[in-house]
């Protein structure tokens, strides 16, 4: 049973949403505006928490940086809106939102959503709005992510990758350390002397590390030396 905070200023999505929730035998709590949201995250913070977009008083993204600035976005948050651009939804998500669904939601899409916020226990510092992108670590329970910033994932192999942490340390380190020279061949355009230099291996040893994790050498590589 988890701990879930419903944010929404329609009283009969509220219900609907307390409704569902409840029956899977979650632990739910109802806020009809930001004000009632602040409050219920003070008094403990949820496992989980269905945001809406547009409320009266102040609207889900605002109150989502608000918690971010504050320290207080340490829990996986799902947006909701019925009338959200993809420009919103994709501010919410790089402010440090998990999902974004849309209204009218159906029961499947709200179950499995929940579902994947409630596995992932995400201890993360969103990004900043505004600054600059950097690549982003996030880590759960049993994960570690890497994510590309979105400025830089037109040049890397892959925007995602996930490494799961029950694995025996020997089989992680060389798949996390594969892609860790997967991505910067790729941002070097595959040359090896700018990877040496920014990895701070001799390039004859790096090559060797390579071979040896089986990295292909070709891949990304745009004529770089």
């Amino acid at each position: 049973m988890a701990n879930i905070l419903v944010v929404d200023d329609e009283h009969g999505i509220r219900d609907l949403l307390w409704e569902i929730l409840n029956d899977g035998g979650h632990q739910v709590e109802l806020a009809e505006n930001a004000a009632q949201a602040r409050a219920a995250r003070l008094r403990e913070r949820p496992d989980l928490v269905l945001l809406d977009i547009w409320m009266p008083d102040t609207d889900g993204v605002t109150l989502l940086k608000e918690w971010s600035s504050t320290g207080l976005l340490n829990m996986p948050v799902i947006m909701m809106s019925g009338h959200a651009t993809i420009d919103t939804a994709v501010e919410a998500t790089k402010i440090g939102a998990l999902a974004f669904l849309e209204k009218p939601i159906t029961m499947q899409k709200l179950l499995k959503a929940v579902e994947q916020g409630l596995s992932r226990s995400v201890l993360r510092k969103p990004p900043v709005a505004d600054a600059p992108a950097h690549d982003v670590l996030v880590l759960d329970a049993v994960a570690l992510s890497v994510v590309v910033a979105p400025s830089l994932q037109d040049a890397g192999p892959q925007s995602s990758q996930v490494f799961m942490l029950d694995k025996p340390l020997r089989e992680t380190r060389d798949e996390f350390e594969k892609a860790y020279f997967e991505y910067h061949l790729a941002r070097e355009n595959g040359s090896m002397t700018r990877v040496a230099e920014k990895t701070g291996l001799e390039r004859t040893h790096l090559y060797r590390k390579l071979k040896q994790l089986g990295v292909d050498l070709t891949r990304g590589k745009r004529g770089g030396v």
